[in-house]
Protein backbone atom coordinates (compact mmCIF):
# COMPACT_ATOMS: atom_id res chain seq x y z
CA UNK A 1 0.00 0.00 0.00
CA UNK A 2 1.26 3.33 -0.58
CA UNK A 3 0.02 5.26 2.34
CA UNK A 4 -2.58 4.29 5.06
CA UNK A 5 -5.96 5.13 4.48
CA UNK A 6 -6.36 7.36 7.57
CA UNK A 7 -3.23 9.52 5.70
CA UNK A 8 -4.66 9.61 2.72
CA UNK A 9 -8.13 10.73 3.57
CA UNK A 10 -5.61 13.82 5.88
CA UNK A 11 -3.74 14.30 2.32
CA UNK A 12 -6.68 14.49 0.54
CA UNK A 13 -8.67 16.98 2.91
CA UNK A 14 -5.99 18.88 3.23
CA UNK A 15 -4.98 19.29 -0.52
CA UNK A 16 -8.73 19.57 -1.61
CA UNK A 17 -9.04 22.68 0.68
CA UNK A 18 -6.20 24.38 -0.80
CA UNK A 19 -7.58 23.73 -4.03
CA UNK A 20 -10.63 26.02 -6.44
CA UNK A 21 -13.34 24.28 -8.22
CA UNK A 22 -12.21 22.91 -11.40
CA UNK A 23 -8.26 23.01 -10.76
CA UNK A 24 -6.31 20.38 -11.85
CA UNK A 25 -4.88 17.55 -9.02
CA UNK A 26 -1.76 15.83 -9.77
CA UNK A 27 -1.54 11.97 -8.91
CA UNK A 28 0.08 8.98 -9.20
CA UNK A 29 -1.63 5.81 -11.24
CA UNK A 30 -0.80 2.64 -9.32
CA UNK A 31 -2.74 0.73 -12.51
CA UNK A 32 -3.40 1.09 -15.78
CA UNK A 33 -5.77 3.43 -16.92
CA UNK A 34 -7.41 3.57 -20.32
CA UNK A 35 -6.56 6.44 -22.49
CA UNK A 36 -4.94 8.29 -19.33
CA UNK A 37 -1.16 6.54 -18.86
CA UNK A 38 0.38 3.82 -17.05
CA UNK A 39 1.00 2.46 -13.50
CA UNK A 40 3.96 4.42 -11.76
CA UNK A 41 3.01 7.95 -14.34
CA UNK A 42 2.26 11.14 -12.93
CA UNK A 43 -0.85 13.06 -14.38
CA UNK A 44 -2.59 15.88 -13.90
CA UNK A 45 -6.29 15.56 -13.59
CA UNK A 46 -9.58 17.50 -12.79
CA UNK A 47 -10.15 17.66 -9.37
CA UNK A 48 -13.33 15.68 -9.76
CA UNK A 49 -11.69 13.10 -11.90
CA UNK A 50 -9.45 12.52 -8.88
CA UNK A 51 -11.68 12.53 -5.97
CA UNK A 52 -14.49 10.74 -7.34
CA UNK A 53 -13.10 8.46 -9.79
CA UNK A 54 -9.36 7.43 -10.12
CA UNK A 55 -8.53 7.73 -5.81
CA UNK A 56 -11.72 5.82 -4.27
CA UNK A 57 -11.52 3.41 -7.29
CA UNK A 58 -7.80 2.84 -6.66
CA UNK A 59 -6.55 3.43 -9.67
CA UNK A 60 -4.32 6.80 -8.56
CA UNK A 61 -3.02 7.90 -5.02
CA UNK A 62 -2.06 11.85 -4.35
CA UNK A 63 1.34 12.35 -5.91
CA UNK A 64 3.08 13.19 -1.88
CA UNK A 65 6.64 13.00 -1.56
CA UNK A 66 6.09 9.66 0.12
CA UNK A 67 4.21 8.12 -2.85
CA UNK A 68 6.60 9.35 -5.11
CA UNK A 69 9.56 7.01 -3.92
CA UNK A 70 7.93 4.22 -5.11
CA UNK A 71 7.10 4.54 -8.40
CA UNK A 72 9.91 2.48 -9.54
CA UNK A 73 8.62 -0.27 -7.64
CA UNK A 74 5.08 0.16 -8.48
CA UNK A 75 6.35 0.58 -12.46
CA UNK A 76 8.24 -2.68 -12.20
CA UNK A 77 5.29 -4.55 -10.56
CA UNK A 78 2.93 -3.07 -13.27
CA UNK A 79 5.30 -4.16 -15.87
CA UNK A 80 5.30 -8.17 -14.97
CA UNK A 81 1.45 -7.80 -14.73
CA UNK A 82 1.16 -6.03 -18.14
CA UNK A 83 3.36 -8.58 -20.20
CA UNK A 84 1.45 -11.45 -18.35
CA UNK A 85 -1.98 -10.22 -19.33
CA UNK A 86 -0.53 -9.37 -22.79
CA UNK A 87 0.47 -12.91 -23.58
CA UNK A 88 -2.61 -14.56 -21.51
CA UNK A 89 -4.95 -12.13 -24.35
CA UNK A 90 -2.93 -11.64 -27.27
CA UNK A 91 -4.41 -14.93 -28.98
CA UNK A 92 -8.02 -13.26 -28.22
CA UNK A 93 -7.56 -10.32 -29.33
CA UNK A 94 -6.10 -11.52 -32.94
CA UNK A 95 -9.76 -13.44 -32.95
CA UNK A 96 -11.52 -10.01 -32.08
CA UNK A 97 -9.82 -7.87 -34.65
CA UNK A 98 -11.79 -9.82 -37.71
CA UNK A 99 -14.92 -9.73 -35.87
CA UNK A 100 -17.95 -8.18 -38.00
CA UNK A 101 -21.34 -7.36 -35.96
CA UNK A 102 -24.12 -7.21 -37.55
CA UNK A 103 -27.56 -6.20 -36.14
CA UNK A 104 -30.65 -5.31 -37.87
CA UNK A 105 -33.04 -2.44 -35.83
CA UNK A 106 -36.04 -0.51 -36.54
CA UNK A 107 -35.58 3.06 -37.90
CA UNK A 108 -37.19 6.03 -39.64
CA UNK A 109 -36.96 7.01 -43.14
CA UNK A 110 -34.02 9.10 -42.08
CA UNK A 111 -32.07 6.13 -40.68
CA UNK A 112 -31.88 6.78 -37.11
CA UNK A 113 -32.85 4.31 -34.92
CA UNK A 114 -35.50 3.92 -32.59
CA UNK A 115 -33.60 3.50 -29.42
CA UNK A 116 -29.73 3.05 -30.12
CA UNK A 117 -27.27 -0.15 -30.01
CA UNK A 118 -25.53 0.01 -26.85
CA UNK A 119 -22.28 -1.03 -25.64
CA UNK A 120 -23.71 -3.91 -23.66
CA UNK A 121 -25.51 -4.83 -26.96
CA UNK A 122 -22.08 -4.88 -28.60
CA UNK A 123 -20.30 -6.99 -25.67
CA UNK A 124 -22.74 -9.52 -25.68
CA UNK A 125 -22.48 -9.88 -29.56
CA UNK A 126 -19.64 -10.11 -29.40
CA UNK A 127 -19.01 -12.52 -26.27
CA UNK A 128 -21.38 -15.09 -28.02
CA UNK A 129 -18.84 -14.54 -31.32
CA UNK A 130 -15.75 -14.98 -29.80
CA UNK A 131 -17.08 -16.95 -26.84
CA UNK A 132 -15.52 -15.02 -24.07
CA UNK A 133 -16.85 -12.80 -21.89
CA UNK A 134 -16.60 -9.35 -23.09
CA UNK A 135 -17.90 -6.87 -20.63
CA UNK A 136 -19.57 -3.38 -21.50
CA UNK A 137 -17.15 -1.22 -20.13
CA UNK A 138 -14.54 -2.85 -22.64
CA UNK A 139 -16.18 -1.36 -25.55
CA UNK A 140 -14.92 1.81 -26.60
CA UNK A 141 -17.79 3.42 -28.53
CA UNK A 142 -20.88 5.99 -28.20
CA UNK A 143 -24.40 4.39 -28.61
CA UNK A 144 -25.32 3.96 -32.62
CA UNK A 145 -28.12 5.92 -33.27
CA UNK A 146 -28.30 5.66 -36.89
CA UNK A 147 -27.77 2.89 -39.65
CA UNK A 148 -24.48 1.98 -41.40
CA UNK A 149 -20.90 0.77 -40.97
CA UNK A 150 -19.09 1.44 -37.70
CA UNK A 151 -16.43 0.66 -36.11
CA UNK A 152 -15.57 -0.09 -32.23
CA UNK A 153 -12.28 -0.80 -29.85
CA UNK A 154 -12.47 -3.20 -27.41
CA UNK A 155 -10.14 -2.99 -24.56
CA UNK A 156 -8.36 -5.96 -23.48
CA UNK A 157 -5.33 -4.28 -21.69
CA UNK A 158 -3.61 -1.05 -21.82
CA UNK A 159 -1.52 -2.32 -25.07
CA UNK A 160 -4.06 -4.44 -27.10
CA UNK A 161 -7.14 -3.26 -27.83
CA UNK A 162 -8.55 -4.66 -31.13
CA UNK A 163 -10.52 -2.73 -33.58
CA UNK A 164 -13.90 -4.88 -34.55
CA UNK A 165 -17.15 -3.85 -36.86
CA UNK A 166 -20.04 -2.97 -36.90
CA UNK A 167 -23.45 -2.87 -39.05
CA UNK A 168 -26.76 -1.71 -38.02
CA UNK A 169 -29.66 -2.55 -41.10
CA UNK A 170 -33.03 -1.74 -41.52
CA UNK A 171 -35.38 -4.93 -40.37
CA UNK A 172 -36.42 -7.00 -43.56
CA UNK A 173 -33.27 -5.64 -45.44
CA UNK A 174 -29.58 -7.38 -46.22
CA UNK A 175 -26.40 -5.77 -44.20
CA UNK A 176 -25.04 -4.46 -47.17
CA UNK A 177 -28.16 -1.84 -47.42
CA UNK A 178 -26.27 -0.15 -44.51
CA UNK A 179 -23.58 1.22 -46.05
CA UNK A 180 -23.52 4.48 -46.80
CA UNK A 181 -26.71 5.37 -44.50
CA UNK A 182 -24.31 6.59 -42.03
CA UNK A 183 -24.76 10.27 -41.20
CA UNK A 184 -22.13 12.70 -40.77
CA UNK A 185 -23.59 13.79 -37.42
CA UNK A 186 -22.83 10.72 -35.87
CA UNK A 187 -19.21 10.23 -36.90
CA UNK A 188 -18.67 14.04 -35.69
CA UNK A 189 -20.15 12.73 -32.21
CA UNK A 190 -17.83 9.63 -32.17
CA UNK A 191 -14.87 11.94 -32.77
CA UNK A 192 -15.74 14.30 -29.54
CA UNK A 193 -16.41 11.18 -27.66
CA UNK A 194 -12.69 10.25 -28.43
CA UNK A 195 -11.84 13.63 -27.55
CA UNK A 196 -13.97 13.75 -24.14
CA UNK A 197 -12.12 10.01 -22.50
CA UNK A 198 -15.67 8.17 -23.53
CA UNK A 199 -17.18 10.16 -20.29
CA UNK A 200 -20.14 10.91 -22.23
CA UNK A 201 -20.99 7.43 -23.33
CA UNK A 202 -20.76 6.09 -20.26
CA UNK A 203 -23.84 8.60 -18.84
CA UNK A 204 -26.02 7.20 -22.04
CA UNK A 205 -25.22 3.99 -21.92
CA UNK A 206 -26.89 3.78 -18.71
CA UNK A 207 -30.50 5.58 -20.19
CA UNK A 208 -30.25 4.16 -23.08
CA UNK A 209 -33.25 0.95 -24.39
CA UNK A 210 -31.75 -1.75 -26.54
CA UNK A 211 -32.59 -0.81 -30.35
CA UNK A 212 -32.24 -4.46 -31.55
CA UNK A 213 -30.69 -8.13 -31.90
CA UNK A 214 -27.24 -9.38 -32.85
CA UNK A 215 -27.30 -11.29 -36.34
Amino acid sequence: MVQSASAERSTLRSDYSNQGKGLKMKVMLVKDVYKLGHAGDIKKVADGYARNFLIPQGFAVLATEGALKQVQKIKAQAEVRRSSQNNELKGLADQIKDVTLTFAAKAGDTGKLYGSITTQDIATALSEKVRFEVKRQQVDTQPIRVLGEFTAHIRLTMDLVPEIKIIVHREGETAESAAGHAEPEQAEKAEKAKKSGGRKAKEEVAAEEPAATAE
